[in-house]
């Protein structure tokens, strides 16, 4: 029988979880919440790993979590696993070769880079089916788009195209649709080809920043860390050598 949970794939640097509900727009279940939170807790345990690339199967993206099972326990769940994307050690990327709707969009938001095609589009319904949203999601759509267009999307449930979902900052990147693996194997390379300490430190140290939560003494440790660590010293060697450095993340 063909499972329809969630899949993590790993080769190299590069991480990828596969959502695999096609024929649903891949909505998410209870079960897949469990994967989900399984696969990024290996993820972050696997220090090889640089990059998680999250896609899915078909035509859209990903519905949301299922309507029929929403209650306090389900939300709770699902809000924590888009924390774990939000807070993963790897830079995420996710791939939108279609719509994503609900609690989806929250998911995608939650990746550090958001590439769609002409075809993507995004609804927030939850006005609609007369459920507030939870607060991580609603703090982070004022944080990466602003409180105006934050009101537009949860006060409207208006559906948005992909040119608008990058002219609010939805999209990091808006390109054709047979380009779509591309541009995201071109951004995980382009990744995965710096120092690893110096990216996640950043990465961390800038999401606290755009949430007011900065970490002074943390984001110190950090820089100190990369102060005297042996990729910068690659980096500084490489540079002065006119070659390509190769970071190890220690």
């Amino acid at each position: 029988m063909p499972t329809h949970t969630p899949t993590l794939a790993v080769a190299g640097t590069v991480a990828t979880l596969a959502l695999q509900r096609p024929l649903q727009a891949n909505r998410l279940e209870p079960q897949d919440l469990h994967a989900l939170a399984a696969h990024l807790a290996a993820v972050d345990a696997d220090p090889a790993v640089r990059v998680l690339l999250l896609r899915a199967q078909g035509r859209h993206f990903c519905s949301g979590f299922d309507v029929g099972q929403v209650d306090a326990a389900h939300v709770a769940a699902f809000e924590a696993v888009v924390e774990r994307v939000h807070a993963a050690r790897p830079v995420t990327i996710v791939v939108l070769q279609g719509g994503v709707y609900g609690g989806a969009t929250d998911l995608a938001l939650a990746c550090d880079f958001r590439i769609g095609s002409p075809a993507t589009a995004l609804a927030m319904p939850a006005a609609r089916l007369g459920l507030h949203f939870y607060r991580s999601g609603l703090e982070r759509y004022v944080t990466r788009l602003g409180v105006d267009a934050a009101k537009r999307l949860f006060l409207t449930a208006e559906r948005i195209d992909a040119a608008e979902m990058k002219a609010i900052g939805f999209l990091t990147h808006l390109v054709p649709a047979a380009e779509l693996d591309a541009c995201a194997a071109a951004v995980a390379a382009q990744v995965c080809a710096l120092a690893p300490l110096a990216v996640q430190g950043m990465k961390r140290h800038l999401d606290r920043i755009a949430s007011g939560r900065l970490d002074g003494q943390a984001l110190a440790r950090d820089f100190a860390a990369c102060l005297g660590s042996a990729d910068l010293q690659e980096g500084l060697a490489a540079f002065a050598q006119k070659r390509t450095p190769r970071f190890e993340g220690r």
